[in-house]
């Protein structure tokens, strides 16, 4: 069958199972979209408002169901645009499939009219790149981008195509790739290394596990919850790792990290042998490396070897699927349950609620707190929803005290920090998952940064509700400036429009919180809404977030206040 390499491009797309992708047209990648158009019964393209948006859209779709999410763009400020987005995808393993057009072959390099080097551009940021020269590639190069962005750790790939390859015809056939040549993305699991750290762990008094989001990448929730079961080992997990243990379950001990709970924080440096799970030693869960857990053997699952080592050294490295090492793992662990072990993370939880979990929940004061808001959606949501938070304050509030009951529900920037992702994120995570509720949590200053992609639940009726958490300020950077900066608050406090109406000029129903009395009628009619919804809750501009471990700090110097 011969065709142009356009509708190549589009029915490689539909042979890998696509029908959703997201973008914005442009003059190199023109003739792509006017294949969409002959196959918009069959693809379904969601226009975005900026380019960034069509990224972070992808990685929310991608984050929720599990498969590679697409962007598409056309060359210069519409590749670049990508970036961001590419770069969030890459650092939080992300499958994600972007396609970009470029100038005909015999104008690259000349400068020519929106060109730009974006494989050199983004060559840092993704798993792999390729640009695509002649029509005949196309089939190709489309089934290795898919099967490197999904196989072993995911990843953003970036394929660019120049306009002459799409306008030219070629001999279309489609295989999907299954493997390619000096690429393996698993790595053969040593059963050796399994019996050792078997035998370390039915010998550990304090053992603790950690476990990040390899366990739902890897499709691994109920090896995991059998694993902790039947050892009867605390465990606590990564923001990414996030639900994919249910929040309420017994033996979770909460949160890692610089706003984690105390527990888990002051205990990593007091456990004998510590399991890390599809985790890579981030040095916001590590706080300062030279005192990290120096007292415990450390056996880490994992499936990149690159991360084996980098940050802490390892007694027992478990380099496999993560799904294939626990099975192999679960007939060699003991029945179990460490008693005065697990009273110790209860002891010191009961710490941690009065002095941080009681203040933040019921506030005394007249100011609504973030935490509280955040527990009244919990309340009406019943621990059902996908909550996609932006970053800041209000992203540490969310993951702290939402509940989850399903895995894939917390979708947020971790390793990036990218504010403006949760608007956008929530969209693709809506489209993906439309059966479930999805409530995003943004900020003040994160909201406005991609504020326009409003346009976008408008335009395509996406009933996503969002929620504005505003202390107008930038807070996190308040948090530090009031902490470590003798409260000079520069360039953090934010003089904000009047987002209720932005909101309803995009045809939305929106509504102001003011006071703590009418929060849970408002989160109520927002949670029972059949369309998309905005609420603004006027928090406390003052309202910090803790326990918090300074940055370059112990995780045994966690504060409480």
């Amino acid at each position: 069958m011969k065709i142009s390499g356009a509708e190549a491009i589009i029915r490689c797309l539909l042979a890998e199972g696509v029908d959703l992708v997201y973008g914005y047209p442009g003059g190199a990648i023109m003739p792509v979209y006017d294949e969409l158009y002959k196959f918009k019964d069959q693809m379904h393209h969601v226009l975005v408002r900026h380019e960034q948006g069509a990224t972070h859209a992808a990685q929310g779709f991608a984050r929720a169901t599990g498969k590679v999410g697409v962007a598409i763009a056309t060359s210069g400020p519409g590749a670049t645009n990508l970036v961001t987005g590419i770069a969030d995808a890459q650092i939080d393993s992300t499958p994600m499939v972007c396609i970009t057009g470029q100038v005909g072959k015999h104008l690259l390099g000349s400068d020519a009219f929106q060109e730009t080097d974006i494989i050199g551009i983004s060559t840092p940021v993704t798993k792999w790149n390729y640009q695509i020269t002649e029509a005949h590639e196309i089939p190709e190069i489309i089934a290795k981008a898919f099967y490197i962005a999904k196989s072993g750790r995911p990843g953003p790939v970036l394929i660019d195509i120049t306009k002459n390859a799409q306008f030219d015809e070629l001999d279309f056939s489609y295989e999907k790739c299954t493997s390619i040549r000096s690429y393996k993305p698993v790595p053969k699991l040593n059963l050796d290394k399994v019996a050792q750290a078997a035998a370390l762990i039915n010998t550990a008094k304090k053992p603790f596990i950690v476990f990040g989001q390899g366990i739902i990448l890897g499709e691994a929730e109920q090896q995991l919850k059998e694993l902790i079961e039947k050892s009867g080992i605390p465990a606590a997990w990564t923001i990414l790792g996030l639900s994919a243990l249910p929040t309420e379950h017994h033996l979770n001990v909460g949160m890692l990290g610089m706003h984690g709970n105390y527990g888990p924080n002051i205990l990593t440096n007091e456990c004998d042998v510590l399991i890390a799970l599809g985790m890579r030693f981030d040095d916001r869960v590590t706080g300062n490396l030279a005192t990290y857990a120096k007292q415990a053997k450390v056996i880490h699952f994992e499936i990149d070897p690159a991360e084996i080592d980098k940050n802490v050294k390892t007694t027992v490295a478990v380099l496999a699927d993560i799904k294939e090492s626990l099975t192999a793992l679960l007939p060699l662990i003991e029945n179990n349950y460490h008693e005065a072990w697990h009273n110790e993370f209860k002891d010191k939880y009961k710490i941690e609620l009065e002095s941080v979990i009681n203040e933040e929940l019921k506030p005394k004061s007249d100011g609504i707190s973030m935490g509280e808001t955040i527990e009244m959606i919990n309340k009406h949501s019943k621990g059902d929803a996908i909550m996609v938070s932006d970053v800041g304050q209000h992203q540490m509030f969310t993951c702290r005290y939402s509940k989850f009951n399903t895995t894939k529900s917390n979708i947020t920037s971790g390793g990036l920090g990218t504010m403006g992702f949760a608007l956008p994120a929530a969209i693709g995570a809506k489209m993906g998952m439309p059966e479930r509720e999805v409530v995003a949590i943004i900020g003040d200053g994160g909201f406005q940064m991609t504020i326009q992609e409003l346009g976008t639940i408008f335009q395509t009726k996406v009933p996503v509700k969002i929620v504005v958490l505003n202390n107008e300020f930038l807070g996190m950077v308040r948090q530090w400036q009031e902490l470590f900066f003798d409260n000079r608050y520069a360039s953090t406090e934010m003089i904000n429009p009047n987002f209720v109406a932005i909101a309803e000029g995009y045809y939305i129903k929106a509504k102001k919180v003011t006071k703590r009395g009418d929060l849970d009628a408002a989160v109520a009619e927002m949670m029972a809404s059949k369309d998309s919804y905005f609420l603004e809750v006027m928090v406390e501009k003052e309202n910090n977030v803790f326990p918090m471990i300074p940055t370059g700090a112990s995780v045994s110097d966690i504060r409480l206040s």
